[in-house]
């Protein structure tokens, strides 16, 4: 049987995106899978589809193609498809027009499909309109029947009569949608998404670290959970929050996290995929919103042992956190000081987070994606042995004979094993592996064995951008050709034992008899759990921190710091005139600072431009020092519209000096995701100034002046 997905965009990461993947690769199992994209906006999938799962695209809008589309003569007439409310009318990036119409409507008059499934209300829309009777009709709602304003909900409800069937996440929002359609013969069932358990291993629940994702949008009330935070944050001082995703509440949240001067313990991640291996590295994991329609995000992290603190909103949260078993919920009512008592407690409480993580991991079991496409499946069968029933007889009989045919039961009603999809038409996979960090440093690279090519291999990292072409080979240990012991083939890279330069450095197979031949690894995951909150490590008579990480284009990379001493930021304070910092040096062997110890602000505009500033504090006892970073020195010298200084820890008059920067921990790009407040000043020739301390590519701390715009004096950047 073969079963289609349309959807908007395959090409991001939401949470529609990710069900797809998941579902799909499940049905994978028994069926032919297609997912089609009304828009193709990258070259390849953020989220990798399964490759038995075929992935066509109906509009190409990659401005660089041969293909492009936005600039087709349809474009410029209107969408007939909830024109008001739909995607015409509320997408800017992805705006509806005639153009889909035309290629959605031609697709699902053309597909051979035997089921097809819409993931939107428009895209549901069109499956009514255009839709054939040879095929099973199922929409789908990722959101729910009152996260829709009036107007689009009766645009969609009239879709619905026109499907076979009409799949929400939660019971309680098909039970709204039973009510609202009584009349309607569609079928209207609760199926939830499909969530795998991912390759990673369980949080240890001691990180500190409270992690929440999602999209940012005003539903999520991230806002909610900032302050609830800000009110237990002076009770538990070691604890971090980390919000991931992209959205329009980014800049109120920066903003709001400013205000509150939590800029240095509340984090704005940006978008992770996957975000499995930033679940691990939480303690708890937190759900803020006002509505959630099923909450995939509280899935993820139960897979990966993280108790969940959940408002208890319609429609989802309550439908997989039994409270106090595997997860906690807050009445809505109890509003932020209600969100706050929950986090104090399973803040202060170990073992309480022990408990529900460990309950959290058997809850989320019933979500794997095999056990939700065996009900999708059901729900398939039921829809068309009530077809022949129908005026539309013959089309129907016909697609029974063959849901018959690759659905059989057993007496149990239990699928029979699948058929696979032939060999012939899957690509070969790209050598891939996932690899995984101790808190030492070490990393273990552990191949997929079915996507490595035959022969006698090397694992081989080669050091980005540099003219000495320095690589590390170490031999991938042969294997019997059985796939347990193939699985659990792997390397090590140990920083005792691998001398790597500081860089960033691309990993490959390569064969051992053809050295100059190889092919870089794509990476499923890359696990740094094991280093959140750890500070660089001695190694060889160095400071070492090694980081492996996952590409924007997803290969496996290794990013490796290596210093003969270095200076770790612990914490960084801002006021209207100046930065306060707190480092703590880091050398292989024991190190006195002298009197005269001083960090030096080395400008890149020369050294006329450089300025020195006093130690305010040495603490022997932690190993912290402090120093302050006045704006006004800096102002006296600036010369261009975008002055910047390298701050370095001066340990005396002949000492080499010590980069100052954020080299720990499990964060490969400080620069985007630990931003501190500007402060806003005036200077005489380049007029309003905004000043801040900054990390730059490599992690160190820098500061920064540049001219801005009057009419903006409070514009959000990260690209100093």
């Amino acid at each position: 049987m073969k079963i289609a997905f349309l959807i908007n965009n395959a090409y991001g990461i939401g949470g529609t995106i990710r069900a797809t993947a998941n579902l799909s690769e499940a049905f994978a199992d028994r069926h032919e899978v297609e997912v089609v994209s009304v828009h193709r906006v990258q070259e390849e999938p953020a989220i990798t589809l399964d490759p038995r799962v075929q992935l066509t695209s109906l509009i190409d809008m990659r401005e660089d193609s041969a293909t492009y589309d936005g600039a087709h003569p349809l474009t410029e007439q209107p969408c007939t498809m909830f024109p008001d409310t739909g995607a015409a009318a509320n997408s800017a990036r992805l705006p509806y027009s005639a153009l889909q119409d035309d290629r959605i409507g031609d697709w699902l008059r053309t597909t051979d499909a035997d089921v097809v499934i819409a993931t939107r209300p428009d895209l549901n829309g069109y499956l009514a309109r255009d839709g054939q009777p040879r095929y099973l009709r199922i929409g789908q709602e990722h959101l729910s029947l009152d996260a829709h304003n009036p107007t689009l909900r009766g645009h969609q409800n009239q879709a619905i009569a026109g499907l076979d069937a009409f799949v929400t996440v939660s019971e309680a929002d098909a039970t709204q949608y039973r009510a609202e359609l009584a009349g309607v013969s569609a079928v209207i069932q609760c199926i939830p998404n499909a969530v795998p358990t991912p390759a990673v291993r369980s949080s240890s629940l001691d990180s500190n670290v409270i992690v929440a994702a999602g999209r940012l949008v005003s539903v999520k009330r991230y806002d909610r959970l900032v302050d609830a935070f800000a009110k237990v944050a002076d009770a538990h001082p070691e604890w971090t929050l980390r919000i991931y995703g992209r959205g329009p509440e980014k800049r109120m949240l920066r903003e709001q996290i400013d205000r509150l001067g939590l800029y240095d313990r509340i984090f704005l991640m940006g978008p992770v995929s996957p975000i499995e291996t930033e679940w691990a590295k939480g303690a708890i994991a937190a759900v803020s919103s006002d509505m959630e329609s099923f909450g995939m995000t509280i899935v993820e992290a139960m897979h990966c042992g993280v108790p969940v603190i959940a408002t208890d909103c319609p429609h989802g949260p309550a439908e997989i956190i039994d409270h106090n078993t595997n997860g906690l919920l807050v009445d809505l009512d109890s509003g932020t000081d209600g969100y706050a008592t929950a986090l104090h407690h399973l803040m202060d409480d170990t073992d309480r987070r022990t408990r529900l993580g460990a309950a959290a991991r058997e809850k989320a079991a019933a979500f794997a994606p095999s056990a939700i496409a065996h009900r999708y499946e059901k729900l398939f069968q039921t829809l068309a042995s009530q077809r022949p029933r129908s005026s539309r007889r013959a089309a129907s009989a016909a697609l029974w004979s063959r849901l018959r045919a690759t659905l059989p039961l057993t007496r149990r009603g239990t699928p029979e094993a699948p058929s696979k999809v032939p060999e012939a038409q899957i690509l070969p996979p790209l050598p891939a592996a996932n690899a995984r960090v101790t808190a030492d440093g070490t990393v273990t690279v552990r191949f997929d064995s079915t996507t490595l090519p035959s022969g006698r291999l090397d694992f081989l990292i080669r050091m980005r951008r540099d003219p000495k072409g320095r690589e590390v080979r170490i031999p991938i240990p042969e294997t019997e050709d059985t796939a347990v012991e193939l699985s659990s083939s792997h390397v090590r890279l140990d920083p005792e034992i691998h001398d790597l330069a500081e860089g960033r450095w691309d990993c490959y197979v390569s064969p051992r008899n053809a050295p100059d031949s190889r092919t870089r690894l794509t990476c499923h995951l890359a696990e740094q759990a094991p280093r959140v909150g750890q500070r660089p490590t001695v190694a060889r008579d160095h400071i070492i921190a090694w980081l492996p990480y996952t590409t924007s284009d997803g290969y496996l990379a290794l990013r490796t710091w290596r210093r003969p001493a270095h200076a770790e930021v612990i914490s960084i304070g801002v006021t209207d005139d100046r930065a306060d910092i707190t480092a703590r040096l880091l050398t292989p062997s024991p190190h006195h600072l002298l009197d005269t110890t001083s960090v030096v602000a080395v400008s890149r505009n020369g050294e006329d431009h450089d300025f020195t500033l006093p130690i305010t504090g040495i603490h022997p006892a932690s190993g912290h020092i402090t120093f302050s970073v006045p704006y006004a020195q800096a102002l006296d010298r600036r010369t261009v519209d975008h002055d910047l200084w390298d701050l370095l820890l001066k340990p005396g008059h002949n000492a080499a000096p010590i980069p100052i920067g954020r080299i720990g921990g499990d964060i490969v790009d400080r620069k985007t995701t630990d931003i501190a407040p500007a402060a806003h000043l005036t200077h005489t020739a380049k007029g309003l100034t905004r000043a801040k301390p900054f990390f730059t590519v490599t992690n160190d701390l820098a500061l920064s002046l540049r001219t801005v715009e009057t009419s903006q004096p409070n514009s959000v950047s990260t690209d100093e």
